[in-house]
Protein backbone atom coordinates (compact mmCIF):
# COMPACT_ATOMS: atom_id res chain seq x y z
CA UNK A 1 0.00 0.00 0.00
CA UNK A 2 1.30 3.45 -0.94
CA UNK A 3 0.92 6.32 1.85
CA UNK A 4 0.01 9.91 -0.03
CA UNK A 5 1.06 13.37 1.67
CA UNK A 6 -1.68 15.62 1.63
CA UNK A 7 0.32 17.97 3.06
CA UNK A 8 2.49 18.52 0.07
CA UNK A 9 1.92 21.45 -2.46
CA UNK A 10 0.21 19.36 -4.67
CA UNK A 11 -1.99 17.72 -2.77
CA UNK A 12 -3.16 20.79 -0.90
CA UNK A 13 -3.66 22.40 -5.22
CA UNK A 14 -5.76 18.76 -5.64
CA UNK A 15 -7.93 19.44 -2.47
CA UNK A 16 -8.10 23.25 -3.65
CA UNK A 17 -9.64 22.07 -7.13
CA UNK A 18 -11.85 19.46 -5.74
CA UNK A 19 -13.60 22.25 -3.78
CA UNK A 20 -14.04 25.09 -6.32
CA UNK A 21 -15.22 22.34 -8.72
CA UNK A 22 -17.65 21.22 -5.84
CA UNK A 23 -18.83 25.06 -5.79
CA UNK A 24 -19.13 25.58 -9.17
CA UNK A 25 -21.56 22.61 -9.37
CA UNK A 26 -23.55 23.69 -6.92
CA UNK A 27 -23.88 26.48 -8.13
CA UNK A 28 -25.34 25.15 -11.69
CA UNK A 29 -28.20 23.49 -9.18
CA UNK A 30 -29.02 27.18 -7.76
CA UNK A 31 -31.87 27.28 -10.57
CA UNK A 32 -36.01 27.65 -10.42
CA UNK A 33 -36.03 25.87 -13.69
CA UNK A 34 -36.14 22.12 -14.14
CA UNK A 35 -33.28 20.36 -12.05
CA UNK A 36 -30.49 19.65 -14.44
CA UNK A 37 -28.87 16.44 -15.06
CA UNK A 38 -25.09 15.11 -14.78
CA UNK A 39 -24.85 16.22 -19.09
CA UNK A 40 -26.12 19.33 -18.75
CA UNK A 41 -23.87 19.82 -15.54
CA UNK A 42 -21.31 18.54 -16.82
CA UNK A 43 -21.82 21.22 -19.98
CA UNK A 44 -22.24 23.55 -17.73
CA UNK A 45 -19.40 23.32 -15.62
CA UNK A 46 -16.64 22.20 -18.52
CA UNK A 47 -15.75 19.13 -16.44
CA UNK A 48 -16.13 15.39 -17.99
CA UNK A 49 -18.99 13.80 -16.99
CA UNK A 50 -17.29 11.05 -14.96
CA UNK A 51 -15.53 13.54 -12.75
CA UNK A 52 -19.19 15.55 -12.27
CA UNK A 53 -20.70 12.46 -11.53
CA UNK A 54 -17.84 11.65 -8.61
CA UNK A 55 -18.51 15.04 -6.98
CA UNK A 56 -22.24 14.77 -7.35
CA UNK A 57 -21.90 11.56 -5.42
CA UNK A 58 -20.09 12.56 -2.38
CA UNK A 59 -22.26 15.94 -2.32
CA UNK A 60 -24.82 13.31 -2.54
CA UNK A 61 -23.48 11.12 0.57
CA UNK A 62 -23.16 14.37 2.97
CA UNK A 63 -27.19 15.44 2.12
CA UNK A 64 -25.63 18.46 0.01
CA UNK A 65 -27.26 17.90 -3.17
CA UNK A 66 -30.47 15.33 -3.27
CA UNK A 67 -31.80 13.62 -6.81
CA UNK A 68 -34.90 16.09 -7.76
CA UNK A 69 -36.77 12.82 -9.17
CA UNK A 70 -36.51 9.46 -10.70
CA UNK A 71 -36.37 10.59 -13.88
CA UNK A 72 -33.26 12.33 -13.48
CA UNK A 73 -31.99 15.76 -12.71
CA UNK A 74 -30.54 17.42 -9.06
CA UNK A 75 -31.21 19.98 -6.73
CA UNK A 76 -29.71 21.22 -3.72
CA UNK A 77 -29.85 19.50 -0.83
CA UNK A 78 -31.23 19.68 3.19
CA UNK A 79 -27.83 20.30 4.71
CA UNK A 80 -26.63 22.83 2.18
CA UNK A 81 -29.89 25.05 2.79
CA UNK A 82 -29.52 24.38 6.71
CA UNK A 83 -25.89 26.00 6.34
CA UNK A 84 -27.77 28.60 4.35
CA UNK A 85 -30.09 29.17 6.72
CA UNK A 86 -27.54 29.32 9.71
CA UNK A 87 -25.21 32.29 8.30
CA UNK A 88 -28.49 34.18 7.05
CA UNK A 89 -27.86 37.75 7.95
CA UNK A 90 -30.84 39.74 9.27
CA UNK A 91 -30.94 42.89 7.18
CA UNK A 92 -33.21 44.54 9.00
CA UNK A 93 -31.19 44.69 11.94
CA UNK A 94 -27.62 45.51 10.45
CA UNK A 95 -30.12 48.22 8.80
CA UNK A 96 -31.45 49.88 11.02
CA UNK A 97 -28.72 51.85 13.31
CA UNK A 98 -27.92 53.12 9.81
CA UNK A 99 -31.29 53.66 8.72
CA UNK A 100 -31.76 55.68 12.52
CA UNK A 101 -28.95 57.43 11.86
CA UNK A 102 -30.21 58.54 8.21
CA UNK A 103 -33.59 59.87 9.52
CA UNK A 104 -31.91 61.95 12.79
CA UNK A 105 -29.69 63.65 10.28
CA UNK A 106 -32.92 64.55 7.63
CA UNK A 107 -35.79 64.81 10.51
CA UNK A 108 -37.80 62.82 7.76
CA UNK A 109 -38.99 59.15 7.55
CA UNK A 110 -36.78 56.84 6.58
CA UNK A 111 -38.61 53.00 5.03
CA UNK A 112 -36.30 49.72 4.68
CA UNK A 113 -38.24 47.67 2.08
CA UNK A 114 -37.63 44.41 0.16
CA UNK A 115 -38.28 43.35 -3.28
CA UNK A 116 -40.89 40.08 -2.95
CA UNK A 117 -41.90 39.10 -6.33
CA UNK A 118 -43.14 42.07 -8.32
CA UNK A 119 -44.20 43.99 -5.19
CA UNK A 120 -42.02 45.94 -2.79
CA UNK A 121 -42.72 45.12 1.25
CA UNK A 122 -41.62 47.56 3.68
CA UNK A 123 -40.02 45.81 6.66
CA UNK A 124 -38.52 48.85 8.67
CA UNK A 125 -39.56 51.99 9.31
CA UNK A 126 -38.09 55.08 11.62
CA UNK A 127 -40.71 58.03 11.91
CA UNK A 128 -39.91 61.49 11.14
CA UNK A 129 -39.63 64.33 14.09
CA UNK A 130 -41.36 67.32 11.73
CA UNK A 131 -44.93 67.92 12.79
CA UNK A 132 -45.91 67.56 9.02
CA UNK A 133 -44.43 63.79 8.49
CA UNK A 134 -45.54 60.70 5.84
CA UNK A 135 -46.25 57.47 7.67
CA UNK A 136 -46.66 53.94 6.15
CA UNK A 137 -46.90 50.53 7.86
CA UNK A 138 -43.97 48.02 8.36
CA UNK A 139 -45.90 44.77 6.13
CA UNK A 140 -47.39 47.10 3.83
CA UNK A 141 -46.94 46.45 -0.01
CA UNK A 142 -46.32 49.35 -2.68
CA UNK A 143 -46.39 48.84 -6.45
CA UNK A 144 -42.80 48.77 -8.39
CA UNK A 145 -43.36 51.41 -11.08
CA UNK A 146 -44.62 54.42 -8.93
CA UNK A 147 -42.68 54.47 -6.04
CA UNK A 148 -39.11 55.68 -5.44
CA UNK A 149 -38.32 52.25 -2.77
CA UNK A 150 -39.69 50.03 -6.21
CA UNK A 151 -37.79 52.00 -8.57
CA UNK A 152 -34.49 51.53 -6.48
CA UNK A 153 -35.44 47.77 -6.60
CA UNK A 154 -35.98 47.63 -10.45
CA UNK A 155 -32.45 49.63 -11.36
CA UNK A 156 -30.67 46.84 -9.30
CA UNK A 157 -31.77 44.32 -12.16
CA UNK A 158 -31.22 43.44 -15.37
CA UNK A 159 -32.93 46.05 -18.47
CA UNK A 160 -34.52 43.50 -19.22
CA UNK A 161 -36.04 41.70 -16.36
CA UNK A 162 -37.15 45.26 -15.27
CA UNK A 163 -39.04 46.32 -18.62
CA UNK A 164 -40.81 42.80 -18.64
CA UNK A 165 -41.76 43.46 -14.67
CA UNK A 166 -42.51 47.22 -16.10
CA UNK A 167 -45.02 46.23 -18.79
CA UNK A 168 -46.61 43.57 -15.92
CA UNK A 169 -47.48 46.04 -13.94
CA UNK A 170 -48.50 49.09 -16.17
CA UNK A 171 -50.91 46.21 -18.14
CA UNK A 172 -52.79 45.60 -14.64
CA UNK A 173 -53.33 49.00 -13.82
CA UNK A 174 -54.33 49.89 -17.41
CA UNK A 175 -55.95 53.32 -17.58
CA UNK A 176 -55.03 54.02 -13.84
CA UNK A 177 -51.38 53.70 -15.32
CA UNK A 178 -49.93 57.31 -13.71
CA UNK A 179 -46.99 57.32 -17.11
CA UNK A 180 -46.54 55.39 -19.87
CA UNK A 181 -43.69 52.19 -19.66
CA UNK A 182 -41.10 54.06 -21.62
CA UNK A 183 -41.29 57.14 -19.06
CA UNK A 184 -41.02 54.47 -16.02
CA UNK A 185 -37.98 52.94 -18.01
CA UNK A 186 -36.55 55.84 -18.37
CA UNK A 187 -36.22 56.66 -14.10
CA UNK A 188 -35.21 53.13 -14.36
CA UNK A 189 -32.31 53.78 -16.07
CA UNK A 190 -31.53 57.06 -14.15
CA UNK A 191 -31.36 55.59 -11.36
CA UNK A 192 -29.15 52.55 -12.59
CA UNK A 193 -26.71 55.44 -13.64
CA UNK A 194 -26.97 57.20 -10.86
CA UNK A 195 -28.00 54.92 -7.81
CA UNK A 196 -30.72 57.38 -6.70
CA UNK A 197 -34.62 56.97 -8.09
CA UNK A 198 -37.35 59.34 -7.77
CA UNK A 199 -40.94 59.70 -7.03
CA UNK A 200 -42.70 63.03 -7.54
CA UNK A 201 -46.39 62.29 -6.58
CA UNK A 202 -46.87 59.84 -8.70
CA UNK A 203 -48.24 57.19 -5.83
CA UNK A 204 -49.71 59.83 -3.24
CA UNK A 205 -50.15 62.74 -4.58
CA UNK A 206 -48.65 65.63 -1.93
CA UNK A 207 -45.88 62.75 -0.69
CA UNK A 208 -42.55 63.19 -2.92
CA UNK A 209 -39.46 60.41 -2.22
CA UNK A 210 -36.09 59.45 -3.00
CA UNK A 211 -34.59 55.95 -3.07
CA UNK A 212 -31.66 53.68 -3.32
CA UNK A 213 -31.07 49.93 -4.03
CA UNK A 214 -28.68 46.85 -2.77
CA UNK A 215 -28.46 43.54 -2.21
CA UNK A 216 -27.53 41.30 0.66
CA UNK A 217 -24.88 38.77 0.17
CA UNK A 218 -27.96 36.18 -0.88
CA UNK A 219 -28.24 38.06 -4.35
CA UNK A 220 -32.03 39.66 -2.53
CA UNK A 221 -32.70 43.34 -3.18
CA UNK A 222 -33.60 45.94 -0.72
CA UNK A 223 -34.41 49.76 -0.97
CA UNK A 224 -34.21 52.84 1.71
CA UNK A 225 -36.67 55.09 1.05
CA UNK A 226 -37.37 58.60 2.53
CA UNK A 227 -40.62 60.12 1.82
CA UNK A 228 -41.22 63.89 2.08
CA UNK A 229 -44.45 66.04 2.05
CA UNK A 230 -43.71 67.90 -1.47
CA UNK A 231 -43.89 71.62 0.08
CA UNK A 232 -40.74 70.86 2.06
CA UNK A 233 -39.31 68.20 -0.51
CA UNK A 234 -37.18 70.93 -3.22
CA UNK A 235 -35.42 72.31 -0.08
CA UNK A 236 -33.97 69.18 1.71
CA UNK A 237 -33.67 67.04 -1.42
CA UNK A 238 -30.15 67.43 -1.45
CA UNK A 239 -29.26 66.57 2.31
CA UNK A 240 -31.81 63.44 1.97
CA UNK A 241 -29.98 62.37 -0.84
CA UNK A 242 -26.24 62.87 0.72
CA UNK A 243 -27.24 61.30 4.10
CA UNK A 244 -28.80 58.36 2.25
CA UNK A 245 -25.75 57.86 0.05
CA UNK A 246 -23.64 57.53 2.85
CA UNK A 247 -26.55 55.02 4.94
CA UNK A 248 -26.52 53.20 2.09
CA UNK A 249 -22.23 52.83 1.82
CA UNK A 250 -22.70 51.82 5.38
CA UNK A 251 -25.15 49.04 4.76
CA UNK A 252 -23.70 47.22 1.88
CA UNK A 253 -20.16 47.56 4.03
CA UNK A 254 -21.99 46.03 7.19
CA UNK A 255 -23.27 43.24 4.89
CA UNK A 256 -20.22 42.52 3.34
CA UNK A 257 -21.33 43.19 0.08
CA UNK A 258 -19.40 45.73 -1.55
CA UNK A 259 -17.65 43.82 -4.30
CA UNK A 260 -21.09 42.37 -5.22
CA UNK A 261 -23.23 45.40 -5.99
CA UNK A 262 -24.29 45.70 -9.51
CA UNK A 263 -24.58 49.22 -11.54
Amino acid sequence: MTMTDDNTDAGRASGIQVIARAASILRCLKTDGKPPSLAQIAAQVDLPRSTVQRIVNALIDEDFVVPASADGGYRLGPSLQALAQAGRVDVATTARSHVVALSQATGETVDLSMMRGNQVLFIDQITGTHRLRTVSAVGEIFPLTNTANGKACLSMLDPETALALIEHEVANLGETAPRSVADIVADVEAARRTGISHNHGEHTPGICAVGTGFRDAAGNIYAISVPVPSPRFPLVMDLIIEKMVEARRAIVRALGTEDREVA
